[in-house]
């Protein structure tokens, strides 16, 4: 009986199952379509509301079954830009954004909440400029007595976060901090919508590029993630609780806390891997070790420990401390199952950088040793500071360079020889007070062998012996002997010899032979973006003291030889471009080197030279040394801005206050003589042709002295002098002497006496200029009008004066039409200037019956009080009293006498 009422049971389950699962089922299909305007017309008012960036998308689909079980909004190819400075450019890129919406709400409260982002195949890349401006700060901030929000409004209570294959570029051009995640696939799970919450996140990267500065310091690695991160919204602070990572195979463990304050951050980072494998630490490497690892029997246990804590405010200076250990025990290295492993490594390494400044770098090897069969080598080194560090370093070896550079297999190198080496070193270089120190050692390397990938031909027969001893820890008792050293290269042999002792008084006994190829050995040791090129020839023998050339006693110097160079780039931090000497021979005598045909070039810019240097040992070896000398110099064109200290490229942006090229850095150290010769001259938008003079070079100062030029088709002949404060001012002086130019021409083509003479706009004829001048230069080389000091006389020989706009408007006062185009002849008209104000002495002319009589005041930028008479025919003897202000282009006349001074601008440097 019983199974008889069960069967029409259970056929009512089922019934009623199926009749529910189709329900439900059907709502799954028909809420997103009854729903699908409501829930668009809600995204799209809290897109318009909620964000400041311009957003765009091609289409939009509601569905349960996208991310099943939530309802999802998705927008299809969404572009979303960012914030000031970057609203031009994108901020987020992505097939799909899904927004998961919380149906309850959506139903029974009328209105949409939102608790999930899903984002597909996107790329998110965020910049952040020099001035800490970010693009993302898209969301519009509301204010605080703004009207609160009616409850039907979309909410954003987010709870998951998902991203999927995706690629992450960040870019902090304010901390030079840079990564690159690729493969980038996350899930973020928390009430974001809570002030304080705690964030739980699985990260995976196929590639991670981490930079700082420009110098990459992880490139392509995979990332596996663990992470625990409480959140504090209202304060801005991020604490990472537990953070399990794995860089490779690398296990790393980050922790931590990170404060956004109002001009910095405020950061407490620890990074450490605690009895890691040395196999998995070098997994973390670069990818050019990957093969090589491949290939390579590693063990030992390796503890790292990297913190950075404090804070970082750039404004103020302020930035945390770094500090770095690294452990290595029992390291074992075998490339390709050689016959000589590296084994007993053990490495020991601490490193502080307190506030991040290089000056207070602590850095402390304590060990670092290892064996190659019975050969072996043990290190120590201690270095406190940077500019009179602390020294305490040992070194210890016998190598048999071949066996190790079989049991390493380091890419692309093969080594040969035996090394030996015995150096001991305790104490404090101290340049200034001419400390060293204390030291004792021996380096002997024999039947050396380096070849590298970059080259076909390696370098062979490297012999040296040197020695260095100081007991007392002084300049003074420091030697140094090279004993032999040579090598070959190409099939030709290097020889060089040096024994240096006494550095507060260099005694030098130097011997050099050979050729050498700078391009082909550069080679052998090739680094991408950077080439050297040149040949040297070398037979020098040097011996002597630096006390001797520098005071004098040429008969005690024993100098000569000779020194053959052709096309060597020379790099100076004075110069901004390579200097290259195309061809020339040193020829050494004494404390003079000589130069023979020097064929030269700097950019657009070419020399030929000819003359000497003296005392250069003495400048070489010494802060305080002089460098003498007398050249002639000629050259077919000479592009001045070129030598400017910091000159832009062409290509980029035009130079501004804000971004000054530099002025011209003369060394105070320099102390020479030219007498120059140059075809034509290109300087600041000016081309001076057969320019001719002496220049002397001193203390810092170029003095110019006779020099003359052609400009604008008159001759001109000048003295004066430069002298750079700094890398962006300047200081110069000089008397200039122009005779019959064309003041046209001259309004036309220079930019200084369109300034300074601004009422030539409109004239026309011959004047002559007797003019000095001196004065202060800012970055971009140009003159700094307050600051000029000067005066002189401008001679107008026969002008004429064609609608300007001072002489219009006394026309148009006086009802006289001939005023407006006189024309003048046979006047002087002396000026001063001090404090950007022109000061024009009394001077008359006459024309059409009229004797004007003119003198006052101009500003450099273009303001006038002038005062003016107009004497009436037929002799002047009645006159008109006028004024003249306003500006330059609309000046205004009135009869009288009364003016309106002007006010003085001084120079604020």
């Amino acid at each position: 009986m019983s199974k008889i009422t069960s069967k029409p049971f259970l056929l009512k389950i089922a019934k009623y199952t199926g009749i529910t699962l189709i329900v439900i089922l059907a709502l799954l299909f028909f809420t997103p379509i009854l729903f699908a305007d409501q829930i668009k017309e809600k995204i799209k008012k809290t897109a318009n509301e909620s964000l400041s960036a311009e957003l765009n998308y091609s289409d939009v689909s509601v569905s349960f079954f996208h991310h099943f079980p939530s309802l999802t909004l998705t927008l299809n190819d969404l572009n979303l830009n960012g914030s000031a400075p970057y609203k031009n450019e994108k901020f987020i890129t992505a097939k799909e954004v899904s927004f998961g919406i919380d149906v309850v709400s959506l139903i029974f409260g009328n209105s949409a909440k939102i608790d999930q982002i899903y984002l597909s195949d996107s790329f998110i890349n965020v910049k952040v400029s020099p001035n800490g401006e970010a693009n993302y700060n898209i969301y519009k901030s509301t204010s605080q007595d703004s009207n609160p929000k009616d409850s039907t409004e979309t909410a954003l209570t987010l709870e998951r976060i998902e991203i999927i294959n995706s690629k992450i570029i960040y870019d902090d051009q304010s901390t030079k901090v840079h990564f690159d995640a690729i493969g980038f696939n996350y899930l973020g799970k928390g009430d974001l919508s809570k002030s304080l919450f705690d964030l739980h996140s699985k990260a995976k990267i196929e590639k991670l590029n981490i930079i700082y500065d420009n110098e990459p310091y992880l490139m392509n690695k995979k990332v596996d993630a663990d992470l625990i991160t409480q959140i504090n919204v209202n304060s801005l602070s991020f604490f990472f609780q537990q953070n399990n990572l794995k860089i490779n195979q690398l296990p790393v463990d980050f922790k931590g806390k990170f404060d956004f304050l109002k001009d910095g951050y405020n950061m407490d980072f620890v990074l450490k891997s605690d009895d890691s494998e040395l196999y998995d630490v070098f997994t973390a490497f670069p990818p050019k070790y990957i093969t090589w690892l491949s290939k390579t029997e590693l063990k030992g246990n390796t503890n790292l420990l990297l913190t950075l804590k404090g804070k970082y405010i750039a404004s103020q200076n302020i930035a945390p401390d770094l500090n770095f250990d690294l452990k290595i025990e029992d390291g074992f290295i075998n490339y390709d199952d050689s016959d000589f492993p590296v084994s007993d490594l053990n490495f020991e390494i601490k490193t502080k950088v307190p506030s991040l400044k290089p000056n207070l770098l602590i850095v402390d090897a304590a060990n670092l040793s290892f064996r190659v069969g019975e050969d072996y080598l043990k290190s120590k080194f201690y270095l406190e500071g940077m500019d009179a560090p602390i020294v305490d370093a040992a070194f210890k070896a016998k190598i048999d360079l071949a066996k190790l550079n079989k049991g390493l297999g380091i890419p692309g190198l093969t080594l040969k020889g035996i090394l030996v080496g015995d150096v001991k070193a305790k104490g404090k270089f101290d340049r200034k007070n001419k400390l060293f120190p204390v030291a004792k050692g021996i380096i002997d390397l024999k039947n050396g062998f380096v070849k590298t990938s970059y080259y076909p031909n390696p370098i062979t027969n490297i012999q040296f012996k040197t020695t260095i001893e100081d007991k007392k820890g002084t300049f003074e008792d420091l030697k140094f002997n090279i004993k032999p050293a040579q090598f070959t290269f190409e099939g030709n042999p290097v020889f060089v010899q040096a024994f240096l002792n006494n550095f507060d008084d260099l005694h030098y006994d130097v011997t050099a032979k050979g050729e050498l190829d700078v391009k082909k050995i550069y080679k052998v040791f090739s680094h991408k973006g950077l080439n050297l090129d040149g040949f040297i020839k070398a037979d020098l023998a040097l011996k002597g003291k630096q006390s001797d050339a520098e005071n004098g006693n040429y008969n005690k110097l024993n100098n000569k030889g000779t020194l053959e160079i052709r096309n060597i780039g020379i790099n100076s931090e004075f110069l901004p471009q390579k200097f290259i000497i195309r061809d020339g021979l040193f020829k050494i005598n004494q404390d003079k080197i000589l130069f023979n045909n020097f064929i030269a070039s700097y950019g657009q810019s070419d020399f030929k030279m000819n003359g000497y240097f003296q005392n250069a040992i003495n400048y070489a070896t010494s802060k305080k040394g002089i460098l003498k000398g007398a050249f002639t110099v000629s050259s077919r064109y000479i592009n001045v801005d070129e030598f400017m200290f910091n000159n832009t490229p062409k290509t980029q942006a035009p130079k501004t206050e804000k971004n000054k090229s530099g002025v011209i850095i003369i060394p105070d150290n320099f102390d020479l003589q030219l007498t120059a010769n140059a075809q034509k001259v290109y300087f600041d938008k000016l081309i001076l042709e057969n320019a001719k003079g002496n220049l002397k070079i001193d203390n810092s100062k170029i003095m110019m002295q006779e020099t003359g030029f052609n400009l604008i088709g008159c001759h001109v002949s000048m003295n004066g002098n430069y002298h750079a404060v700094n890398t962006q001012n300047a200081n110069f002086e000089y008397k200039i002497k122009a005779s019959d130019f064309n003041i046209k021409r001259a309004y036309n083509e220079i930019e200084v006496f369109r300034k300074m003479a601004s009422a030539a706009e409109k004239a026309q004829g011959i004047v002559s200029l007797d003019y000095q001048l001196k004065g202060r230069l800012n970055g971009n080389m140009e003159p700094v009008y307050p600051s000029l000091v000067g005066g002189g006389t401008l001679a107008v020989k026969d002008i004429k004066v064609r609608g300007l706009k001072m002489f219009n408007a006394v026309s148009k006062q006086t009802g006289s039409e001939s005023m407006k185009n006189p024309d003048v002849s046979k006047v002087d008209i002396k000026t001063t200037i001090k404090n950007n104000i022109m000061t024009v002495e009394r001077f008359k002319f006459k024309f059409a019956g009229f004797r004007p009589r003119i003198e006052g005041t101009t500003s450099l930028d273009g303001k006038l009080n002038l005062k003016m008479r107009l004497g009436l025919p037929p002799l002047g003897i009645f006159g008109i009293p006028l004024t003249v202000t306003g500006t330059q282009n609309s000046p205004k006349v009135k009869v009288g006498r009364q003016t309106e001074d002007l006010e003085e601008t001084k120079d604020t440097e």
